[in-house]
């Protein structure tokens, strides 16, 4: 059933030595990546091997990342930096694609968490998806983008047995 094979590579900055504990696992962000990969609507290689880093950390240090790439000095829930963008070697040559990295703010989304009342793993995996799409290609530049985008992240949300949060409302 699985058609494409990803490694994930999480770095948890947050949650370091388990003084708090991660509401998601590594082996369940793997999980869930690798059932979003094989789920979108995507034409890729079946014999390549899918990587994503996911870094999850403080609003200090992504504000530090969102000031540098994007000039805006402020901390953002998710950033996303997609290696398909960028000008690659020829990806016939190799044995694994890199998609690119997918960097979460918890101290944001935990907030949001409890803004929107839902939890801090349905959060996690809301931001997860949507930084996801962005490393397929997927933007929102405008209300209808953003609302076709939204809709896909509900249905990567319910496809992990997740209700995803009723974050439209907050946008339309």
């Amino acid at each position: 059933m699985t058609k494409y094979e990803l490694e994930l590579y999480v770095e948890d900055l947050f949650f370091p030595d388990n003084d708090q504990k991660s509401p998601i696992s590594e082996s369940q962000w793997q999980k869930w990546f690798e059932k979003w990969l094989n789920l979108v609507d995507i034409d890729f290689d079946e014999d390549k091997i899918y990587e994503i880093s996911l870094l999850l950390t403080d609003d200090k240090e992504i504000q530090s990342l969102n000031t540098q790439f994007r000039h805006k000095n402020q901390p953002t829930d998710v950033l996303t930096f997609a290696a398909l963008e960028a000008d690659f070697p020829d990806h016939d040559l190799m044995d694994s694609v890199t998609l690119g990295d997918i960097i979460m703010s918890v101290e944001t989304a935990q907030k949001q968490a409890q803004l929107q009342q839902h939890s801090l793993k349905t959060e996690l995996a809301w931001l997860a998806s949507h930084g996801f799409l962005h490393l397929l290609g997927w933007d929102h530049p405008d209300d209808d983008s953003l609302r076709k985008m939204l809709t896909q992240q509900e249905f990567l949300l319910n496809a992990i047995g997740l209700q995803s949060p009723a974050v439209a409302d907050f946008f339309f």
